[in-house]
C-alpha cells in the first residue's frame, strides 16, 4: 500500500535545528562527541517524526534515528536519509557505525528522556562509552524558535485568543458548574482545531485542558506548579473542572487554557466576571489592573538581550511598593517564584523569567507572561499571554485585549 504524510518537515528546517543543537552542544558538553535524544517530543524536534526510539546527532557527520516501531511511518514523515531499525541499546553502536557516524567515547544524553531503570540498562549494554548531560542543550536550543515554529505558534496564539475571547463567553454562565464550563471550553476549542494535547517537559507532570477554577477554586491548595489551583475532576485527576462547583454571582472564574495545534502550544489564562463591570469589586478591579500594567511591562521590557531574573525582580519589587505582595503569583503555599515561562513545543520551557535566570533572552523565544493575583472569597484575576521576543520588545500574540470579560449573569 502506498502512503500519503499529513505533513513532512523540510530538510532545510532540521539542517537549522540541528546546527543549533550542536551550537550548544560545544557550550554545554564541550567533550561530548555528539548528543543522543531519547524522548520523544525531542526525537520529534530533531526528526520530524514522533519515533518510538532514539536519535544520534554526531557533532560531526550525518544524523541517525534509529527506531523500535513505525519505521515506515519515520520515513513517510521524516527527511533524514538514516532511518533505521533497531531491537536493543547492543545495537546501536553497530547500527551507526555503518550509517557512517559512529559513537564517539563521550556522549551528551537526553537524560531527561529516560527513566532511572533504562538509563542503566543502556550504560549496561554501551560499557565503553561515558555520558554527560544534554537536557541544557535541547532546552536551550527549543527555546530559539525557527520561522516555521513562530509561524505554527502565531497561528496557534490567534485561535486560541478567538476561543477565550470571543467565543466561550457565548456559552458560559453563572450557575454552571466547573466541569460544564471546562465542557464548553473543550466543545470551543475543538471548533478551531486544537490538537487535543498539551505536553509538560517535566517528568511526571501532566495537563488535561487545564485548569477552569471559579471563585475561591482557584486558591484551593495545588500540586501544580502554577499560581492557579483548582479542585479539578477527583483527587485522582486534579485537572479541568469540579463537577461540584458552582460559578456563583460575586467570584471571578479563571480560565487557564493552552491551546495546541500541530505540536505547538500557546498558553493564556482568561478571567470571566458574571455581570456587568460595575458589579466588580473594587479590590478585584484594581488587582486585574495592577496585572495588566505588570503584563505590559513585561510586553515592553523583555526584547532581545533582556535578562529573565532582573525583569522578574523589577515586577516583584513593583508588587511590593504598591501593595500587592500578599496575593501576586498566588496565595500562601499556592505561590510560585516565576512571573512567566518559556513555551512550545511543551507548555513549560525554557527559560522561565525567575530568580537565578541570567542568560539574556533571544530573538525568537516566545514566552507565557503570567501576572497573576489571588483574592480570598474572590478567586483569582490577572492575565496571561504567549509573547514572541522581538528586538524591540515582546509582541503578544495570544490577542490585544486583556481585560475581564463580563458575561451576562
Amino acid at each position: 500500500m502506498e502512503f500519503q504524510t499529513i505533513e513532512r518537515m523540510d530538510a532545510a528546517e532540521l539542517a537549522l535545528r540541528h546546527a543549533h543543537c550542536r551550537e550548544f552542544l560545544q557550550r554545554f558538553a564541550p567533550q561530548a562527541e555528539g548528543l543522543l535524544v531519547f524522548s520523544r517530543v525531542n526525537i520529534y524536534y530533531l526528526t520530524g517524526t514522533l519515533a518510538n526510539g532514539l536519535f544520534w546527532l554526531p557533532l560531526d557527520g550525518e544524523p541517525v534515528l534509529l527506531s523500535r516501531r513505525g519505521l515506515e511511518r519515520a520515513k513517510l514523515e521524516s527527511p533524514l536519509e538514516h532511518i533505521l531499525s533497531f531491537r536493543s541499546y547492543s545495537d546501536i553502536p553497530g547500527l551507526v557505525k555503518d550509517a557512517g557516524s559512529p559513537l564517539g567515547k563521550v556522549l551528551a544524553a537526553d537524560m531527561g528522556g529516560l527513566s532511572w531503570s533504562l538509563a542503566n540498562l543502556l550504560q549496561a549494554k554501551l560499557p565503553d562509552h561515558e555520558f554527560v548531560p544534554g537536557d541544557q542543550v535541547l532546552a536551550r536550543s527549543r527555546a530559539r524558535k525557527t520561522e516555521w515554529e513562530l509561524n505554527k505558534m502565531r497561528l496557534c496564539g490567534q485561535r486560541h485568543h478567538q476561543a477565550l475571547y470571543h467565543l466561550l463567553p457565548q456559552k458560559i454562565h453563572a450557575g454552571m458548574t466547573e466541569r460544564e464550563i471546562s465542557h464548553a471550553a473543550w466543545d470551543t476549542f475543538f471548533s478551531l482545531g486544537h490538537s487535543g494535547h498539551i505536553r509538560m517537559n517535566v517528568f511526571g507532570e501532566e495537563i488535561f485542558l487545564g485548569h477552569v477554577a471559579a471563585g475561591d477554586s482557584a486558591n484551593y491548595p495545588s500540586v501544580f506548579n502554577g499560581p492557579v489551583g483548582l479542585m479539578g475532576e477527583h483527587p485522582a485527576v486534579p485537572f479541568m473542572g469540579y463537577a461540584g462547583k458552582v460559578w456563583q454571582h460575586g467570584e471571578a472564574l479563571a480560565c487557564d487554557i493552552g491551546f495546541g495545534l500541530e505540536g505547538y502550544a500557546t498558553d493564556k489564562t482568561q478571567v470571566y466576571w458574571p455581570g456587568p463591570a460595575a458589579s466588580i469589586p473594587d479590590k478585584a478591579k484594581r488587582a486585574h489592573d495592577f496585572c495588566m500594567e505588570i503584563q505590559q511591562w513585561l510586553a515592553d521590557n523583555a526584547g532581545t538581550g533582556a535578562i529573565p531574573s532582573e525583569l522578574h525582580a523589577h515586577c516583584m519589587d513593583q508588587a511590593e511598593k504598591q501593595g500587592w505582595t500578599e496575593g501576586f503569583m498566588a496565595l500562601d503555599h499556592n505561590k510560585v517564584v516565576f512571573l512567566g515561562h518559556g513555551i512550545g513545543l511543551a507548555i513549560d520551557e525554557f527559560p522561565p523569567l525567575a530568580k537565578g535566570f541570567d542568560e539574556p533572552l533571544e530573538k525568537g523565544m516566545c514566552l507565557a507572561l503570567e501576572p497573576k493575583m489571588g483574592i480570598p472569597g474572590i478567586g483569582m484575576v490577572g492575565c496571561e499571554n504567549t509573547f514572541e521576543v522581538t528586538d524591540s520588545g515582546a509582541r503578544c500574540i495570544t490577542g490585544n485585549a486583556f481585560n475581564m470579560v463580563c458575561v451576562d449573569g
